[in-house]
């Protein structure tokens, strides 16, 4: 394990992450953003019902977007405290504007989660979007209640 160069995601000290929207790396024309919708190691964690729900809804939605083809990767972080955003030649207000954009969304979605059948995922009844719904409110009240530097 000594040799093992240490990644940039373990380099944040997380003792003084927020909720909020953040530059996690640049990789070329990548740009990982870290949406971070809970304070890490706080106690309080999504549960994998909300974060797999988000994931399909957000996924769907950002991939219909604006920046839809740019969309390198949408996805939950482990630890349960948020989600990776990849984009290619991303715009940080533009990005921003999408974000809320989608969150949007996701809050007046009815209907069916997008891909919740066993031929599209391979969890398809973990699936809730009354939880989605209220994790999305909850994150863009924190975005749209401070100014978003994309900066730790």
């Amino acid at each position: 394990m000594d040799n093992l160069r240490r990644i940039a995601s373990f380099s944040v000290n997380h003792g003084f992450i927020t909720e909020g929207i953040y530059v996690s790396r640049i990789d070329g024309d990548i740009t990982t953003y870290d949406l971070r919708t809970r304070v890490p190691n706080s106690g309080d964690y999504m549960d994998n019902v909300t974060m797999h729900t988000v994931e399909h809804l957000f996924a769907t939605y950002a991939r219909n977007s604006a920046i839809g083809d740019r969309v390198v990767y949408f996805g939950p972080m482990g630890c349960q405290t948020g989600f990776y955003l990849l984009v290619r030649d991303a715009d940080n207000a533009e990005v921003l504007s999408v974000v809320v954009e989608v969150l949007r969304k996701i809050i007046s979605h009815t209907g069916a989660v997008p891909g919740a059948s066993r031929e599209e995922c391979g969890n398809y009844l973990s699936l809730d979007l009354s939880s989605a719904v209220r994790e999305c409110e909850r994150y863009l009240s924190v975005l749209l209640g401070r100014e978003n530097t994309f900066k730790y």
